[in-house]
């Protein structure tokens, strides 16, 4: 494949942003950060831009008309190469409540897909799986389907893992259902990430479900009793614990941009992963669209459930929400970017794979521009196009 450089001012590394320097590329993999330009190679003049990690979206259902649920391995890989022109360059392909059968065969979709796609494929890397579901509560269930809301069980995610191919990464689970503690045990000597959400459980019982390993909460605010005084919550809980992660969706409207800068101000940034909850509308035109098997309604930007009128997912990419953070003032350019790829792959425990720019690993990267635009993206050193 060979080797070329970016010059930037502005190259996202883990735990601080170099200064003026060249980014080295070869054969597909990050090969240092260098003072002056390498001998022999094409340099890219990218001064004025951010180079940062390829964005890693945690927690999304699909992208323009396909789903994660259609159980449909092409549909997978044309959210793969959908996701990447849009400058992710990795993902957790992400479930919805359905029934124990139907989240088998999506698991196996995504498996097939991987397979399928093989070494030169150009687009989003499938990093693992998140199973949003089905193991959440009636009152938060948001666009979750709950005629197939069960109780966590250790021995449905051990069919499902194999039906997957060891992909699931991360399970979401409501801690106040029989049966979350054992469920977050036996997940962390799985190597499974456990995430909180679609919960009414009160603080003490997401405190109790962090304290048997759960790291991660859903969609902050969204999906959870709200934080009050006298019974501060999922929220209170994700506000204090200091080692755990919250996801957040920054489209202005699932959460309102005071809300997002309360949170990150309580955790601080390094805690808090971007993420976007996108539908399978994404992309597409404002109009009518299903969500596993409940109508929705795409309206200006966001998906209503038909009929309740909540929201039911966004049409967000990661660098709109980048962005938009950066616009709100909430954290500077640098922060925004890490939230997007190095926070947000540490709130799954992916980032030995994917959120990184370091010697060695995959040349998965973005370049945005001083004003937050994507300019390019690129995967294993090869420019999405």
């Amino acid at each position: 494949m060979g080797a070329f450089a970016i010059k930037s001012d502005h190259i996202v590394l883990p735990g601080n942003v170099d200064g003026s320097g060249y980014l080295l590329v070869s054969d597909g993999t990050f090969a240092g950060v260098f003072a002056q330009a390498p001998e022999g190679v094409e340099v890219l003049d990218r001064t004025e831009c951010w180079v940062a990690p390829g964005f890693v979206d945690t927690h999304i259902h699909g992208y323009c008309g396909h789903d994660v649920m259609d159980c449909d391995p092409a549909g997978v890989t044309a959210i793969c190469e959908e996701l990447a022109r849009r400058g992710t360059t990795s993902w957790l392909a992400t479930t919805l409540t359905a029934s124990v059968e139907q989240t088998g065969e999506a698991c196996a979709a995504v498996a097939a897909a991987v397979e399928a796609q093989g070494d030169d494929f150009v687009g989003c890397r499938t990093q693992g799986i998140f199973l949003e579901g089905p193991f959440f509560t009636e009152k938060h269930k948001g666009a979750q389907n709950p005629n197939y809301l069960i109780d966590p069980d250790v021995a449905v995610l051990d069919g499902w893992q194999r039906q997957a191919r060891g992909l699931i990464a991360k399970s979401a689970i409501a801690p106040e259902r029989d049966g979350s503690l054992d469920y977050v045990r036996a997940m962390g000597e799985r190597g499974v990430t456990v995430a909180l959400g679609h919960t009414s459980a009160t603080y003490e019982e997401c405190l109790a479900a962090v304290e048997a390993g759960a790291l991660t909460f859903v969609h902050t605010f969204n999906g959870m009793d709200d934080l009050l005084h006298r019974a501060p919550g999922p929220v209170g809980c994700a506000m204090t614990t200091p080692d755990t992660y919250s996801e957040l969706i920054c489209d202005g409207m699932h959460v309102h941009p005071v809300a997002c800068a309360a949170l990150v101000r309580a955790k601080g940034w390094e805690h808090v992963a971007l993420i976007t909850d996108c539908l399978s509308c994404g992309g597409l035109e404002d109009g009518d669209y299903f969500i596993g098997e409940l109508p929705i309604e795409l309206r200006g930007g966001a998906a209503y459930l038909k009929g309740a009128g909540n929201l039911a997912g966004s049409t967000l990419t990661l660098a709109k929400a980048v962005r938009n953070v950066t616009s709100w003032g909430m954290v500077s350019a640098s922060q925004a970017l890490r939230m997007a790829s190095e926070i947000a792959a540490r709130s799954a425990g992916i980032d030995d794979r994917c959120g990184l720019i370091e010697e060695g690993r995959a040349a998965d990267l973005v370049v945005m521009d001083a004003d937050m635009a994507l300019v390019e993206t690129y995967v294993g050193g090869r420019l999405v196009k």
